[in-house]
């Protein structure tokens, strides 16, 4: 298993993250501060610096020791993005959760739900993991529309989950199980087999969003 070979369908394809990508994802972020700080996890302790570099360093650390896999999005070559497969289990648990962010240019291409795909199969299906999760804020119908497109479960609502843009903010949580997509997340989109109602959120937990 090599997950520096990018993995591809189309023009769009994911990858290891490299220590040189430093320079274009520091890049998209500045160009889309207004577009993605809404959705940025922050500090509960105040702002913090960050250094691209170190943070890339510190991401493929975890990856060495089996914690997590960050992944570029790539459109024709170009960086678009960044997905990260975080938090892994192994054992009884054996699951991780997916997070991402897109540049707005790319948006509308895509790109995020057909890299969520790819990365959930590496992750069934070459890392041997059973459970993937998306926890998304009520108010990010992009990343809503992603779950609906490739068929990710509604489990249930998050009060107060996750620190961002200043405070402590409530998501939904998503899940697929490997069982759920034998033929592969990628695949089942493509052909248009994704149940039309896995993602809907109940009335109960929508109330007040």
């Amino acid at each position: 298993m090599d997950l520096t070979v990018p993995r591809q369908h189309g023009r769009i394809a994911i990858r290891l993250v490299k220590p040189r990508d430093a320079r274009a994802i520091q890049a998209e972020l500045l160009n889309n501060r207004s577009w993605l700080r809404p959705w940025e996890a922050t500090s509960p302790d105040g702002a913090v610096s960050f250094d691209m570099r170190l943070g890339i360093r510190r991401l493929l650390q975890q990856y060495r020791d089996g914690g997590g896999v960050p992944f570029v999005m790539e459109y024709d070559g170009e960086v678009a993005g960044q997905l990260n497969v975080w938090g892994i289990a192994r054992g009884s648990l054996s699951s991780a959760t997916i997070g991402y962010w897109v540049g707005e240019r790319f948006a509308g291409r895509d790109i995020t739900p057909t890299s969520v795909a790819l990365a959930t199969d590496i992750c069934f299906r070459e890392l041997g993991l059973h459970r993937m999760e998306i926890c998304i804020r009520p108010e990010n119908k992009a990343s809503l529309r992603v779950v609906e497109k490739l068929g990710f479960r509604y489990e249930g609502l998050r009060r107060r989950f996750i620190h961002i843009a200043g405070d402590w903010r409530d998501h939904y949580a998503f899940a697929l199980v490997s069982e759920e997509v034998p033929e592969g997340v990628l695949h089942r989109w493509l052909g248009g087999r994704v149940p039309a109602d896995a993602a809907t959120v109940p009335l109960e937990d929508r109330l007040g969003h």
